[in-house]
């Protein structure tokens, strides 16, 4: 494994990291509506599950024994021993930080214990967690305490100085495809998007990077997941602008698109007639697989350094890990390298926050101030079953 960043603690061009890594991008368990709130009791005292013996403590907060949450969590936690022992040279017995697994079991009232238990324990810094009120919980005890979190959840309202929002955002997609789309000569944009919290979140994305940079968005047509008749209509409604419109970007993931094509070629709309874009929730072979898709774009991180990290937790763990793997694997990654970099100044804001970022499994990545980050995406068309990238992900954020 090559390190952009040497072992002796000098870097180049901001503090880079390398890694070696793991699927859905444009969308967390929060986009996809799989949050679990229900309210449980407050995590009893367990035996400790302990990464690593260095003298740096970094929490990671998980739903692990949470239904909802679980299998997400045991990727995360698994990715997390990876990055210990691949930063230590194979060693986690040498490794310079020492990771304090926790349970939230999936509620804001386990998140908030989890944090107090943390802090008490002397953690730095809490990775995670993955759930969107969970993660406001752990903030209402770590913000006062003075410690940063680098969480896991997609839903950007939960982000803030200081609460560092690694997931895939949603908004970086609409932003590279519709800015891709652009470069094409695509001027105007119709949009059919379903009413789900994920929907909201991509039209105001749309409507904003259209008006910034002078496209127009002819119609947004929103229409109920899953009833067939609400979904009909929609289509209909958007035949009288296509012929006014170059691009159909569609909010529809993997497991309902076809639906979706069989209701526009109904309405005599199809990817011959208008351009369709969407966002890393068409990464799935469910989506690329689709013939009615063909000649579609979507934007979503490169998956060459997930599938290498894959093989590889697949070898150690016996199962292969989720897409969201690649979140611990790399926040795990940045802590250890962070605290051999900076000593006692590692974990300061203005160290999280290089504007240079960090070159990480999905490609590389930075925090803004406002907790929310920036990555590096490419842009992908569908042709025969096979996603293939026609615009690479940017190595670096320089002149940006």
């Amino acid at each position: 494994m090559q390190w952009h960043l040497s072992r002796s603690g000098r870097f180049g061009l901001g503090l880079i990291l390398a890694a070696v890594l793991a699927g859905c991008a444009g969308s967390t368990l929060d986009s996809l509506g799989l949050s679990n709130e229900t309210e449980q009791p407050p995590p009893q005292t367990e035996q400790a599950d302990v990464i690593g013996n260095g003298s740096v403590k970094v929490a990671l907060i998980l739903p692990m024994s949470s239904a909802n949450g679980q299998a997400a969590a045991q990727s995360l936690r698994n990715a997390a021993q990876l990055a210990v022992e691949d930063f230590s040279g194979g060693n986690a017995a040498s490794s310079n930080i020492q990771i304090i697994v926790k349970d939230d079991r999936g509620t804001p009232d386990g998140a908030r214990a989890a944090a107090q238990e943390a802090v008490q324990q002397g953690a730095e810094l809490v990775l995670g967690p993955l759930f969107a009120p969970n993660v406001q919980a752990a903030a209402s005890v770590l913000r006062p305490a003075g410690k940063p979190m680098i969480a896991f959840s997609s839903d950007a309202g939960v982000a803030q100085r200081g609460v560092y929002l690694l997931s895939f955002l949603p908004q970086s997609d609409v932003q590279r495809v519709v800015s891709f789309a652009q470069s094409r000569g695509k001027k105007a944009f119709a949009a059919l998007i379903p009413q789900t919290p994920y929907g909201n979140v991509v039209e105001a994305e749309l409507m904003s990077v259209a008006n910034q940079q002078g496209s127009r968005v002819t119609r947004v047509e929103r229409y109920q997941p899953g009833n067939a008749a609400s979904l009909a209509q929609a289509t209909q409604r958007l035949k009288d602008v296509i012929g006014q419109s170059d691009t159909l970007f569609i909010g529809e993931g993997a497991e309902g698109i076809g639906g979706v094509m069989q209701a526009l070629a109904g309405a005599g709309i199809t990817s011959r007639s208008v351009q369709l874009v969407s966002t890393g929730i068409w990464n799935d072979q469910k989506a690329i697989g689709l013939p009615a898709l063909d000649g579609a774009w979507f934007a979503a991180p490169d998956n060459s350094r997930f599938n290498a990290l894959a093989g590889r937790y697949q070898q150690k763990f016996g199962s292969p890990p989720t897409r969201l793997a690649t979140l611990s694997y790399d926040a795990v990654t940045l802590a250890s390298a962070l605290t051999q970099a900076y000593g006692a100044q590692r974990f300061a804001d203005s160290n999280l926050t290089n504007p240079n970022g960090f070159a990480g499994q999905d490609g590389v990545f930075r925090f803004r101030a406002n907790g929310l980050n920036d990555r590096g995406i490419a842009v992908f068309e569908i042709r025969g079953g096979n996603a293939r990238a026609i615009s690479g992900a940017p190595g670096s954020f320089s002149g940006n």
